[in-house]
């Protein structure tokens, strides 16, 4: 019995830091917006979120934090649309803690604006 519960509680806690680390958004800065064009560096179509990397006008790499596949795929961004050298306009929210870091609101590529959120 001792054991079990030791096992649930491992569970529950493994668990809960699982979710809590996918679900900080609020270490991103919503007062601080930013808006970068630039082609991208590096893309990534993968869960939990997909993401790319962009270099700003002043040459800082931007790691772009996106949405999940299953809503870009929604919202008609397909895995063959984020690739190297496509410019994309991204607007978003600086991190509080990772340097280069941002997440996504949203993203005009190919003359269409897709809400990520």
């Amino acid at each position: 019995m001792r054991k079990l519960l030791i096992l649930l509680l491992l569970s529950v806690g493994i668990g809960s830091s699982a979710a809590w680390a996918h679900h900080g958004w609020s270490t991103y800065d919503a007062a601080t917006v930013l808006t970068i064009e630039a082609p991208i560096l590096t893309a990534a179509y993968e869960n939990p979120h997909s993401n790319i990397t962009l270099k700003d006008p002043a040459g800082k790499e931007w790691h772009v934090i996106l949405a999940p596949p299953s809503r870009m795929e929604r919202r008609g961004i397909a895995k063959d649309a984020l690739v190297a050298g496509k410019t994309v306009t991204v607007v978003g929210y600086p991190s509080r803690n990772v340097d280069g870091e941002m997440r996504a609101e949203r993203m005009t590529m190919d003359g269409s604006v897709v809400e990520l959120r």
